[in-house]
């Protein structure tokens, strides 16, 4: 698995912007983050510029207007960020972190039955597979 740029949680919210519309203008990173956060567009660009320059954003110049795309896959930095938090707060333990939100009452009765449901349809799954392998 190749290693993904270190992304800031500010940066984090441009690539979340990037991800979904790209590709997208600076004009429209600005726009949307503006509305969402504190930040100046002088701010926003900077963060723009970083994150071309950590390789997660790749830019086109159509005549005046700079438009961008993701390098980095959603999905792909996703993975990589939860499995780096799972392992540097629970040693990479899964079922330590889920022991710990139901401990501290961090998980609703929602969030737990989610839980159970996609462990009964994966446990449903394995199991149908080593049946066919028989």
């Amino acid at each position: 698995m190749k290693t993904l740029p270190q992304i800031s949680e500010a940066e984090y919210e441009v690539m979340k912007i990037v991800w979904k519309y790209a590709p997208v203008s600076t004009n429209d990173i600005t726009d949307r983050l503006v509305k969402t956060t504190a930040w100046s567009p002088k701010t926003i660009q900077t963060l723009i510029k970083r994150l071309v320059t950590k390789g997660a954003l790749t830019y086109e110049k159509h005549s005046r207007v700079f438009v961008y795309t993701p390098l980095v896959d959603q999905d792909e930095y996703i993975g990589q960020e939860s499995s780096s938090f799972l392992k540097r707060f629970y040693n990479g333990d899964l079922s330590a972190m889920l022991s710990s939100y139901l401990d501290h009452d961090r998980l609703s009765e929602t969030e737990i039955h989610t839980l159970r449901s996609l462990l009964t349809e994966d446990s449903k799954n394995s199991g149908s597979s080593e049946t066919e392998d028989a």
